[in-house]
């Protein structure tokens, strides 16, 4: 009676090795499935951040790009014209394209940088087809909003998640 009892001590203890072997083995596995997925959570957050800020560069090089053709467009603008010129169907063209990079801006930035945008963009709207007074340089006039514009631009894609 005595060695079955010894035998069954024997194979309570083994089956209790087993089940805790079986248990650390489990956490550990567990563990590290959780790490593996906070990795991946992790990678998948960072191309999602790139991605936007590659978007949101090519967004301010359409904008940057589009107000230089309107700053043209100002710098070249005739006294008079009619809808049918050369100047205005160009002029129409690029206004509205730079209407459209505005309201994109607004989308894919804080309101801080869209304000700005859209100061510049209302800046060179009126220069473009109202005209600056006598003596005052179109350049001059755009350069404030245009500024701060690029200012807030760098802030925000300067800082994190830029």
């Amino acid at each position: 009676m005595t060695a079955m009892s010894g035998q069954v001590w024997v194979s309570l203890i083994s089956l209790g090795g087993v089940v805790l072997g079986g248990l650390l083995s489990y956490l550990v596995q567990h563990r590290t499935q959780l790490s593996a997925e906070r990795a991946e959570q992790e990678r998948q957050h960072i191309a999602l951040s790139e991605t936007r800020r590659a978007e949101r560069l090519a967004l301010l090089e359409r904008f940057i790009e589009v107000s230089a053709e309107a700053e043209r467009c100002a710098y070249t603008r005739p006294s008079e014209w009619e809808d049918t010129d050369d100047w205005y169907l160009t002029t129409r063209d690029v206004m509205y394209r730079l209407w459209v990079a505005d309201r994109l801006i607004r989308i894919q930035f804080p309101l801080s940088v869209h304000d700005a945008a859209h100061k510049h963009f209302l800046d060179l709207n009126r220069t473009v087809w109202h005209g600056l007074p006598d003596g005052e340089s179109v350049r001059d006039y755009l350069e404030d909003n245009r500024a701060a514009f690029l200012d807030a631009a760098r802030a925000v894609m300067s800082g994190p998640g830029g």
